[in-house]
């Protein structure tokens, strides 16, 4: 197995109420990025957000309505990831994830990527790859302000389904610039709806009804063709003369098609929800291992990297069934936490949907777990910080992680009986 880690940067309340300053927040998150460097992780994941999800409750349609605090710090990636580079040595970093709808779309959002990767490159010896993994964005508000929003009536009926397809229409752009590509809109890809984007019939005919009367039609269109989001003419980033062997990209969807989509371009590797069941990612795999672009190579297990929380216990002075107890009281009261905050009620079920698929308790619970739910070949992305300020409790979460868990995993992995 191999053992990345995540970051949230998530300035929300602790248990007491307390949220830690901005200053805190990344002070913190560079304690944890320099313990994990030396501790061996893969890469740093790093999440990213925009605006502030505290202001966005004043919208006339909040997102997350009863979220407390701002849901992440990070809102330029490429900067964070260029002082992450310089105040490590081994750790390779990436976005988990970009939004390539938001701060100006996908052609701002593919200068900026060039342009990190031209200065990350400029020591002839560095090796360390950076991981672009890019979405939509989870949060609708972060985009809104730059125009991804309906533009007529059509567009409002068809917005669930339609969002999907900006982005793939964002990911072509965004892909082919960072290939290198000289592209105006008429090299896109034109959207067009069909039944076959729609869940059901009546929504597919709520959007065909918007159709006729938007447009005056007599019958009902079998396609309905939306105008391009991003007009442009001929144009082509700088910095074009990167060093692309070090760049890496995962798409943050669970979409089959935009997952097939973005590989007809450049080798794309895919996310996995913590939360996401093992049949979708069986599922993925066997897709993957057919679509994946043939310039990335034959597809491998490692190239979707596997979310979980860790409530991890090895507290000295607590004996085993103590550490257990206390991290399962851990990870019940953070789960739980988190879900008030996205959607204003407690439900049970997701609570314990997400904590069947995370780590929780002490070290030898924590391995068979490991063990159980992981394939050998599989690529944890480890997230210690989930509503948790205390940053040196973090550390030592992570140091028991790496140094008591890995290891037994690896000897069980390997014949042992650890």
């Amino acid at each position: 197995m191999e053992h990345d880690i995540f970051f949230s940067i998530s300035q929300t309340p602790d248990e007491h109420g307390h949220i830690p300053s901005e200053q805190t927040m990344f002070t913190n998150y560079f304690q944890q990025l320099t313990h994990a460097d030396k501790l061996g992780f893969g890469v740093a994941w790093i999440a990213q957000a925009h605006l502030s999800t505290e202001s966005q409750k004043k919208n006339s349609k909040p997102v997350v309505p009863h979220w407390q605090g701002e849901v992440g710090l990070c809102t330029d990636f490429p900067q964070l990831a260029s002082e992450s580079f310089r105040r490590t040595t081994n750790i390779e970093v990436g976005s988990a994830v970009v939004s390539i709808l938001a701060s100006g779309g996908p052609i701002a959002q593919a200068e900026r990527i060039a342009n990190v990767l031209t200065l990350h490159g400029l020591d002839p010896g560095e090796t360390r790859k950076l991981h672009v993994g890019f979405s939509a964005g989870r949060f609708e508000f972060m985009a809104r302000p730059y125009g991804i929003v309906p533009r007529n009536a059509i567009e409002e009926a068809a917005w669930p389904a339609l969002r999907g397809q900006i982005f793939m229409e964002a990911a072509e752009i965004f892909l082919r610039l960072l290939r290198g590509d000289e592209i105006s809109t008429s090299d896109i890809r034109p959207t067009t709806l069909t039944r076959e984007n729609f869940r059901s019939d009546d929504d597919w005919e709520a959007v065909q009804d918007a159709a006729m009367e938007f447009e005056a039609l007599r019958d009902a269109p079998e396609r309905i063709t939306i105008h391009p989001r991003y007009v442009f003419e001929q144009l082509k980033i700088i910095p074009q003369n990167f060093r692309r062997s070090l760049l890496e990209l995962v798409a943050g969807t669970h979409d089959p098609r935009a997952q097939t989509f973005v590989n007809t371009f450049l080798p794309v590797k895919v996310f996995n929800l913590s939360i996401t069941a093992p049949e979708v990612i069986d599922a993925t795999h066997d897709r993957m291992s057919e679509v994946f672009h043939p310039e990335g190579g034959s597809w491998q297990r490692r190239d979707m990297p596997r979310t979980s929380f860790v409530f991890l216990n090895a507290e000295q002075g607590l004996t085993p069934e103590e550490q257990s107890i206390a991290a399962h009281e851990e990870a019940n009261a953070a789960l739980g936490e988190y879900w008030n905050a996205l959607e204003g009620t407690i439900d049970p079920a997701k609570v314990t949907r997400a904590a069947n698929n995370a780590l929780i308790g002490n070290v030898d619970e924590v391995v068979e777990q490991m063990l159980s739910r992981f394939h050998p070949d599989d690529r944890i992305m480890a997230w210690f910080d989930f509503f948790n300020h205390d940053s040196d409790r973090v550390c030592r979460n992570m140091s028991a992680y790496m140094e008591l868990v890995v290891p037994k995993v690896e000897e069980r992995l390997n014949g042992g009986t650890a």
